[in-house]
């Protein structure tokens, strides 16, 4: 097995280390299983892009990874454990003792659901929250892939839907369920709604530590 080959990044790294896992960075203490590093893949994707630090335990302790062959897995993870395929950038830094700390990278993607393929056949997306990766809900799924659709989306407003956008300015924003409930509608009218809205970019999905509230974008 070949040693991997990196540049000089003593400090570098104990600069990304120190600022702790949070919603563009994640740590991961060894390579065993590429499906759970798509996972995080995923979650980076799907919301603002991220990066893992490779070889660094989850306290910032840096225990450094093994051989080239790391490498391969965090490709495999992109490459066959993603839907789409995601492109990232897998950059390696010397550290203290000789040990090697690797830097992936991956862009928010402009195709957004990224999926990734579990090991009982099933596409999940993730999204990421704080320092987590949390499943994305059916819902912004589905408004995700509303939005990548062609065409377009017309600003004309039906009475609905300004209750949701109203509801949605509001501080804490709403729920779907409490949207049910204030505009009188079934579940399915009322999250075609939600799906219309985020599409022409009124709304999104916001997680309050419990749940996914619907949230007004800024103007």
């Amino acid at each position: 097995m070949k040693d991997i080959k990196g540049i000089k990044g003593k400090y570098y790294i104990a600069s990304l280390i120190e600022q702790g896992e949070h919603e563009q960075q994640d740590f991961k203490f060894a390579i065993s299983d590429a499906r759970k590093i798509a996972r995080s893949l995923s979650a980076f994707a799907n919301h603002s892009g991220g990066r893992l630090l490779i070889g660094v335990k989850d306290n910032g302790i840096v225990a450094g990874v093994r051989n080239e062959e790391d490498i391969y897995v965090v490709e495999q993870a992109a490459e066959m454990h993603c839907v789409p395929p995601q492109q990232i950038r897998v950059t390696a830094f010397k550290v203290d003792g000789g040990l090697t700390v690797m830097r992936v990278e991956i862009d928010r993607s402009e195709v957004r659901p990224v999926m990734v393929k579990e090991a009982d056949g099933s596409l999940r997306a993730y999204y990421r929250v704080k320092d987590e990766n949390i499943h994305a809900p059916d819902l912004m799924i589905r408004a995700w892939r509303e939005a990548a659709s062609p065409g377009g989306h017309l600003l004309s407003l039906s009475d609905e839907q300004k209750i949701l956008l109203g509801a949605a300015s509001e501080a804490g924003g709403t729920t779907p369920e409490r949207f049910m409930v204030d505009a009188h509608l079934s579940r399915a009218r009322a999250e075609d709604m939600i799906v219309s809205l985020h599409a022409m970019g009124l709304i999104d999905f916001v997680w309050d530590g419990t749940t996914f509230t619907l949230t007004a974008t800024q103007p």
